[in-house]
Formats: C-alpha cells, sequence, structure tokens
C-alpha cells in the first residue's frame, strides 16, 4: 500500500478570502490524515469521510467547497458519490478532485465525463495535489464578466449559442457537457487556427496544469456529437504534431440540386 509523506514544508496557501472548506473522502488513514494534514497547513478547513454514504450526509451539512474524492470505497464507490453530488440541485456543482490509485484511461474517462475538474492518481505528492485544488478553486471562483450575451456563433449548419450555452445542427439540438460547450465555442471563436493540447488546457478551461488525455477525451466526445462521421472527423481535425483546428468550411452544406443557370432546359 502507498504511504504518502508527512507534511513538511507548508504547502502554497489556499485562494484569498474565508479558509476554503474541503471534503475529503479516503478510506485509506494514513492517506486521509496526509491529505488533510497538508490542507489544513496551507489554510484549508478540512473534514474527512471515510465511506460513500459517510461523504454524502458530510457533504450536506459541511457544504464543502471542494471533494477530494477517493474511487475505491466502502459502501458506494467515488463515482456514485461523484454522479450523486453533481445531481444536487440546491446549488452549483461543487468541483470535485478524484484522488485514486485507478490510473488506468477507461476510469480517467469515466470520471471526467462525469464532471470531475481534475484527476490525480496514487501514488501522489501532497503538495503537488494542494497546488491542483487551489487552481480548480481558482477556475470555480472566477466569475466569467458582466458582459452583453455573446451572439450567436454559425459555421454552416451548426450553431453554438453562448450566453444561452446551447448547441445545436441542422436544427437538432446538442447534447453537449460544460466542458464539451466551452471547447466547441473557443474552437469556433478561433476558425483555421491550431492549438496545441496545452494550449487548449489552458485556454479553454483555466488549467495551470494537467493530464492532457482530458483534452484529448474532450475532442474526442465532441467529435461524436458535432461530427458526421467520428472517426473522419472533417470540423475538428487533427494536425499531426501540433494539435487540433477548427475548419468551418466543412460544416457548410453541399449544394442543393436544381436546374442549371440559365433556366430549365425541359420547361
Amino acid at each position: 500500500m502507498h504511504r504518502a509523506t508527512p507534511p513538511s514544508a507548508p504547502p502554497p496557501a489556499p485562494p484569498n478570502g474565508p479558509p476554503r472548506r474541503v471534503l475529503v473522502v479516503e478510506d485509506d488513514p494514513t492517506v486521509a490524515e496526509v491529505v488533510t494534514g497538508y490542507l489544513s497547513r496551507a489554510g484549508y478547513t478540512t473534514q474527512h469521510a471515510a465511506d460513500g454514504f459517510a461523504a454524502l450526509d458530510r457533504a450536506a451539512e459541511f457544504r464543502p467547497h471542494l471533494v477530494v474524492l477517493d474511487l475505491m470505497l466502502p459502501g458506494i464507490d467515488g463515482l456514485e458519490v461523484c454522479r450523486r453530488l453533481r445531481r444536487a440541485d440546491d446549488g452549483p456543482a461543487v468541483p470535485v478532485v478524484m484522488l485514486t490509485a485507478r490510473g488506468e484511461e477507461a476510469d480517467r474517462i469515466l470520471g471526467l465525463e462525469l464532471g470531475a475538474d481534475d484527476y490525480v492518481t496514487k501514488p501522489f505528492s501532497p503538495r503537488e495535489l494542494v497546488l491542483r485544488i487551489g487552481s480548480v478553486l481558482r477556475r470555480a471562483e472566477s466569475a466569467p464578466p458582466a458582459a452583453a450575451p455573446s451572439a450567436a456563433l454559425r459555421a454552416g449548419d451548426l450553431r453554438a449559442d453562448p450566453g444561452g450555452r446551447r448547441a445545436d445542427r441542422g436544427g437538432r439540438e446538442l447534447s453537449l457537457t460544460a466542458r464539451e460547450f466551452d471547447l466547441l465555442v473557443f474552437l469556433m471563436r478561433h476558425p483555421g487556427q491550431v492549438f496545441s493540447r496545452e494550449e487548449l488546457l489552458h485556454r479553454v478551461w483555466g488549467w495551470e496544469f494537467g493530464d492532457l488525455s482530458t483534452v484529448t477525451v474532450h475532442v474526442r466526445r465532441l467529435r461524436e456529437k458535432i461530427e458526421e462521421d467520428p472517426a473522419a472527423p472533417r470540423l475538428v481535425t487533427t494536425v499531426w504534431g501540433a494539435g487540433y483546428r477548427f475548419d468551418p468550411m466543412e460544416a457548410e452544406p453541399p449544394p442543393a440540386s436544381g436546374p442549371l443557370p440559365g433556366g430549365d432546359p425541359f420547361s
């Protein structure tokens, strides 16, 4: 079993303002002690839950600003805890940083699809975890500027409405997650430009660092929803060795068939 090292030098301070509340959901008492210790030394207020049912009860009472969530828990697993936290309708969804020994791609993808804001695998650096928590909180607490709603973006029959956070293609509404929608809007605002995964991670979601597979997963899922053939994408294309590019001309429908210029020769 991995044993994280005890706190030594104090990690960086949390965002400015009152102490942020962090709920640590972890069944390994040693790991839980290390994580809560680092967070407390960094100025966070922490509570601990050792199983899935306790996590949901504690979240309802503690009202955390962020949850550090292990996947493999007694009672109900972390993925189900994340689902239930995301279904809460009494306020904004609480940010979740998944902390787990399950590092397989399928688990990362499922966690991201459920809305996890970051994903850290064991063995881990407690100081890095504190940095990631601070980064997630800054993103979550950065209010969008109070400005007039942005005009709808169009590329052929593909349309995205940033103000209403809705998108459709050919009149059919697209079921996009928040991150998929943000990615689509960013790409539509920068047609023909190539962006690396690092740039998308930072410019779309404001992540200062993170797993680049996050971008790969969301690009693939966006393609599944906007491309006619996701296996041969034409709208969001891969520029090998460089990144991804949005090609708006590929969203133009084919010209409608009709009489040749000059009139119908059979009239």
